[in-house]
């Protein structure tokens, strides 16, 4: 059986509806979605845009990260609602702390695909994730970060600075016409940084709207966490 991968394509997966609990007692809302005929590859855990700006686990790019990857590309693709949030998934407990207790819902998703012995972790921050995975990811066992259309607004310049200390990869895609961070500027911030790779992505914007764009960041994300699997293909032969 082929099917032509589209904007709407869904492959099979092993959807899990999970319940996150922090370290200050709010419950979260999450899903897991894990290849069926084959152990995990790597593992995906999602941090979504800005919530106060209609960001959550279900923004376009996620959702098609998980409808995708795991029969694409053998990964393992946890996503969840931080504090507050609300999507179609379901609405998170508590509420927006602006970046800052935030914290504990990254570590609550990180102590979940440990619990569940998920491999070779990457923590994928898009916007204000991207926020979240470097002021909290850097002390986590993970392979590293990667980050879409980072706009080091809430990160501070320690905070970036310190993963120059690590062994983590740091991955920035940033796209030419970002409204926040533009390539010229990232090459520049992200220097502190020795090991940081920024992968330009011409014509491309923020909230990567569009197939074309979505494609190409869920390629950049495989070829890192798989590159076995790079490039996807346009069909699956299931």
């Amino acid at each position: 059986m082929s099917i032509e991968i589209k904007s709407s394509t869904e492959l099979p997966s092993v959807r899990e509806a999970v319940t996150l609990h922090t370290s200050d007692g709010l419950a979260l809302v999450a899903e897991l979605a894990t290849p069926i005929a084959a152990q995990p590859i790597a593992t995906l855990v999602m941090c979504h845009p800005l919530p106060t700006h209609g960001g959550f686990m279900d923004s376009h790019v996620y959702r098609k990260a998980a409808n995708r990857l795991p029969a694409l590309a053998d990964l393992a693709v946890f996503r969840f609602n931080t504090r507050g949030t609300e999507s179609p998934h379901g609405k998170s407990e508590g509420e927006f702390g602006d970046g800052i207790t935030e914290e504990a819902d990254l570590r609550a998703a990180l102590e979940f695909v440990r619990s569940r012995k998920l491999p070779n972790v990457w923590v994928v921050g898009w916007s204000f994730g991207t926020e979240l995975a470097l002021k909290y990811a850097f002390d986590e066992p993970i392979e590293g970060v990667i980050l879409l259309s980072p706009p080091l607004r809430r990160t501070t310049p320690e905070e970036l600075a310190r993963w120059s200390t690590s062994h983590k990869r740091v991955i920035a895609i940033v796209p030419e016409l970002d409204d926040y961070l533009q390539p010229e500027e990232a090459r520049e911030k992200f220097a502190v940084v020795p090991q940081a790779e920024v992968i330009a992505v011409d014509g491309a914007k923020h909230l990567w709207v569009g197939e074309s764009a979505t494609k190409r960041v869920l390629d950049e994300i495989v070829k890192v966490a798989n590159p076995s699997a790079y490039p996807l293909p346009d069909v699956w032969n299931g």
